[in-house]
């Protein structure tokens, strides 16, 4: 009789595991942005996804400008289960002077676009 209020139990439970857990959607939880030498910028981005294999894994980030369309995108050519989160870089990405600042979102293999996106200012 104590079996079918498990089963409920582990059933309400199952429900109510938030998406990330279950390797939902790649967010962007920290960029740092420097402006290089040759006039061009430098990304610093970390992602955090629940990655679960081959078949589910954050797979891409970009640097979107104002007008969307993208300034940079850095692939990311391989899971990082063990590794969460985890930090990436970017360089030799162009953008304008009179840009002051740009959004930094990240991909994943199962889901595409859709988790937390960062506004940065662009330091000129």
């Amino acid at each position: 009789m104590l079996g079918k209020p498990l089963i409920a139990l582990a059933i309400v439970a199952f429900i109510a595991i938030p998406a990330a857990a279950l390797g939902g959607e790649a967010d962007v939880i920290a960029v740092d942005v420097t402006k290089v030498a040759d006039g061009t910028y430098r990304f610093d981005v970390t992602v955090r996804h629940a990655d679960e294999g081959w078949d589910h894994c954050a797979d891409r980030w970009d640097v979107v400008l104002p007008d969307g369309s993208v300034a940079g995108a850095r692939t990311l050519y391989h899971p990082h289960v063990s590794e969460q989160p985890f930090k990436r870089s970017l360089s030799g990405v162009q953008i304008s002077e009179i840009v002051s600042s740009v959004v930094v979102r990240a991909h994943d293999s199962e889901h595409g676009l859709g988790g937390v996106e960062l506004p940065v200012a662009v330091p000129h």
